[in-house]
């Protein structure tokens, strides 16, 4: 007797944004049109020329940790205790006791990005090896005096790879174990990944997403000298605006998205809640940044899936909100769509809450997936004038009616790595 081929769904979701904690503050959030961008109230940030961000409200890692382990937040960034809190309640959503799991079957696959060293952790060793002179450090002086100033666990604190260390620790995740540090494609990269592992039969469930926080002195600094930013300080609400033609930066923010995604069989046979199936993914590079390598990854994953673009109920883009990247997602879609019988509807989480780093991708994607199990997708935010250059059809201004049984997730990142996947939605 030949046994079924494996198959990967969604059965649990876990995510922290600004604009919501939890499956249904967030699903409520989100049709209600509500902004999660405000005024940075994390540090003082009137000497930037970006002043505001997309902040997750009232977190306090210590209420998704054991009592017996809150010691180990001592050694987690703020984007790793993010993730943590959201492996946390993707597990609970999706009413799943580690316990009871096969350990060598359970698996994190996360994406991670560089994680920014916190004040209090670098500041006095910076205070000595600069004898209190802005713009003058010496090295000779940081090593000599300024690391004993340091915390001695400091390094443990911000490698990329230590949230899935510690959520495989938390949670005895025995199985495969891997972090893609790619920026802000790299949870989708891990969400390929961990649906390539579990339709090859060597897990039976993978945690897959991350956290991130870019709302940090140090962060911001960074992206102020080399990243487009908006400077919409003073209209909030209003400065995400992917697609539109008065789009003119990025809003930075911070996040957790981490989803449970499990082998069919096992999911049945424990009863479980099934949000969606991955059907197809695709990767690639886009060398000359121009569409074409985002356009073949899409193009893979509606090969592998089986379905054509006209089978799409929506796309589930990036949506940047820069002018560059905006046209060149917008340039893929039309390469890959340009013949399609209808204009696909785009749907921007973003646009709700700017971007969350490498915690996007788990929240934009669980946007999608609480849309198939409602019936219907949220407009997106601040659409309001279309640009010729992105000829895309963007949802805005009323609900939209879930009427067929796919969509289409997309990320990459400005230096040209691109993903795909398309999921499929659930009938029980």
């Amino acid at each position: 007797m030949v046994s079924e081929q494996p198959r990967a769904v969604f059965t649990g979701i876990g995510v922290l944004t600004p604009i919501g904690t939890g499956v249904e503050s967030y699903w409520q959030a989100l049709r209600a049109g509500q902004s999660g961008v405000r005024p940075i109230q994390a540090f003082d940030a009137s000497g930037l020329p970006i002043r505001i961000a997309g902040e997750v409200q009232n977190f306090d890692a210590k209420q998704y940790v054991d009592k017996k382990d809150r010691k180990s937040l001592k050694v987690m960034a703020r984007a790793i205790q993010l993730a943590v809190a959201g492996t946390t309640l993707a597990l609970k959503d999706g009413q799943i006791e580690p316990a009871k799991l096969d350990p060598t079957r359970f698996g994190v696959e996360f994406g991670a990005s560089l994680i920014p060293s916190e004040l209090d952790d670098i500041a006095p060793a910076a205070k000595v090896a600069s004898n209190c002179q802005p713009g003058k450090v010496d090295l000779a002086v940081w090593g000599q005096q300024g690391l004993s100033q340091m915390p001695p666990l400091w390094m443990l604190k911000y490698l990329p790879n230590m949230s899935a260390c510690h959520v495989s620790i938390l949670h005895n995740a025995q199985g495969p174990n891997n972090t893609i540090t790619e920026n802000d494609v790299a949870p989708l990269l891990a969400i390929n990944e961990a649906f390539r592992i579990i339709t090859r039969g060597q897990a039976d469930v993978m945690l897959c997403g991350g956290g991130d926080s870019k709302v940090n002195p140090l962060s911001l600094t960074r992206l102020c000298l080399f990243a487009a930013l908006t400077k919409r300080n003073d209209a909030p609400h209003k400065a995400s605006r992917p697609f539109d033609r008065g789009r003119d930066g990025v809003v930075p923010g911070e996040g957790g998205g981490v989803l449970v995604l499990e082998e069919l069989a096992h999911a049945r046979k424990r009863g479980a809640k099934i949000y969606g199936e991955v059907v197809g993914s695709g990767a690639s590079f886009d060398i000359k940044r121009n569409g074409d390598g985002l356009a073949r990854s899409i193009s893979t994953a509606l090969r592998e899936a089986g379905i054509t673009p006209d089978d799409l109920d929506h796309v589930n883009a990036q949506g940047f909100s820069t002018v560059r990247e905006d046209q060149w997602e917008a340039r893929a879609l039309h390469k890959v769509f340009g013949q399609a019988q209808r204009k696909i509807p785009v749907f921007v989480a973003r646009s709700f809450f700017g971007s969350l780093g490498t915690g996007s991708t788990g929240a934009e994607l669980a946007a999608s997936l609480l849309a198939f199990r409602h019936g219907m997708l949220p407009p997106s935010l601040n659409y309001d004038q279309p640009d010729p250059e992105c000829p895309v059809n963007v949802l805005t201004g009323h609900l939209h009616q879930v009427e067929r049984d796919y969509f289409l997730k997309l990320s990459f990142t400005e230096l040209g790595q691109c993903a795909a996947l398309v999921v499929r939605r659930w009938r029980d």
